[in-house]
């Protein structure tokens, strides 16, 4: 960090901001920024999870009826796989509109569209009411999703981590990633409920669309969290003094293409997991066995809590042990655990049971460490930037296509080619951290 990023992070620690060009100041403190960046994503992760069950649950049924129920379930998953292509589109979009009318306003705009579009969505009329134009709006609405996921990059876990304090780096790079279980918990459980609480066609007529609503106001609630942190002068300091500003990303993209590609494939072990022990087993389960999916949502909400604590651990563990350490360690765990694990899905309540709660344990301990992990090999100028290139070709590499193929490739090969999906992102991230040396200095 430069001597300028050192007083700027004096003050921001100290609570004495910096020129506010006229504007009314208020101190930012880390932790305030800890609860900023919890805040967005968990938001963001519940709005991800509460649509990611309804593409098994609600649209096989309700948008895609004539198919048989797998192929419905592989059509809802390649629905639900255009966010991804379109979030790289979105995050090229909304820089050039924070290049021109700042990040509180870009940060608006995205997650106006975000709560819009999830809003929308919780009115999509079924195929028997306007046939295939139903199929046509959920994959708009769902492109909508993508488009402005892609301009939710605030910038606050960059300035988390430069806020990190010698031997704490581990700490502070696990803070953003608590809100994957914190949102998949809530959207379990909510989804649970409503499936315990009403009959299969009140849930299929209506009851699918409250957690839709749920997720319109709580995208509100973390708009104006989040503004209030972007918004505020002592991190606007940071932005106008170049730590932390929005660089054009063709030019970052010529300039740091290696960092971007390498920063893509490093997190894959972490990122096919995700979706492997979250969106994928719902799926199984409810195509393949007689077991209750409300059962199954509770006993995924329970298995995201012992990844919760994994998580945190992995943070004590990425100071003592260094983050390239234990993130190469969980992607050998991991190779081993897509040799065997899958095929306890076939196994019964005890088999589902065990398959969840090692797949978050080691899903905690990886993903606790996956997000940016090249982030400080980018120099200051692109690091708002190619953080954010970065994260959108990770997600669309390594999770955006994992339910459709591991669905597709299970029911046509058995569960063990599901193993081989999750083995090939394991070898990615081993293979990334090896070409990246310089990680290793980092670490």
């Amino acid at each position: 960090m430069t001597s300028q990023g050192y007083d700027i992070l004096a003050r921001l620690q100290s609570g004495t901001p910096g020129p506010s060009n006229g504007r009314h100041a208020h101190p930012v403190t880390p932790g305030d920024i800890a609860i900023g960046v919890i805040i967005g994503r968990t938001s963001e992760f519940f709005d991800f999870f509460v649509y990611a069950i309804a593409s098994v649950l609600v649209f096989p049924k309700l948008v895609f009826p004539w198919l048989p129920p797998l192929q419905a379930t592989l059509a809802s998953f390649a629905v639900f796989a255009l966010a991804f292509v379109a979030r790289p589109a979105g995050s090229i979009w909304f820089t050039g509109l924070d290049r021109a009318y700042g990040r509180g306003f870009k940060l608006t705009v995205a997650l106006v569209l975000l709560g819009g579009s999830t809003a929308a969505i919780a009115f999509l009329p079924g195929h028997e009411s306007i046939g295939l134009a139903s199929a046509g709006l959920l994959a708009l609405l769902r492109l909508g999703q993508g488009f402005a996921q892609g301009g939710t990059w605030d910038g606050l876990p960059s300035l988390l981590a430069l806020q990190a304090p010698e031997g704490r780096r581990g700490w502070y790079a696990m803070i953003p990633q608590l809100g994957a279980p914190l949102g998949l918990i809530v959207a379990s459980l909510l989804f649970a409920f409503f499936t315990a609480s009403l009959d299969s066609d009140d849930f299929l007529d209506w009851g699918w669309r409250y957690p839709f609503f749920v997720a319109f106001a709580i995208n509100v609630v973390a708009l104006f969290a989040r503004l209030r942190i972007v918004e505020s002068a002592s991190f606007e300091q940071l932005y106008e003094d170049r730590d932390l500003m929005a660089e054009r990303p063709l030019r970052t993209l010529a300039q740091q293409w290696r960092t971007v590609v390498i920063g893509a494939f490093a997190p894959l072990a972490s990122f096919a997991l995700f979706h492997m022990v979250t969106v994928f087993p719902l799926s199984w389960v409810h195509l393949f066995t007689p077991e209750s999916s409300t059962r199954f949502l509770v006993l995924e909400a329970g298995a995201a809590t012992t990844g919760l604590v994994a998580m945190v651990a992995s943070g004590q563990l990425a100071d003592q042990f260094g983050r390239r350490r234990l993130l190469a360690a969980s992607a050998a765990a991991i190779a081993v655990f897509s040799g065997f694990a899958p095929q306890l899905l076939a196994l019964g309540e005890t088999g589902q049971f065990a398959f969840m709660i090692i797949g978050f344990l080691l899903l905690g301990l990886c993903f606790g460490q996956s997000s940016g992990v090249l982030a400080s090999e980018f120099p200051l100028r692109h690091r708002y930037t190619g953080a954010a290139l970065t994260n959108d070709l990770a997600w669309l590499v390594g999770a955006g296509f994992a339910p459709l193929v591991a669905l597709w490739a299970s029911a046509h090969f058995g569960l063990v080619a599901s193993g081989a999906y999750l083995l090939s992102g394991a070898l990615a991230t081993l293979i990334a951290l090896w070409v990246n040396r310089g990680l290793a200095r980092g670490a």
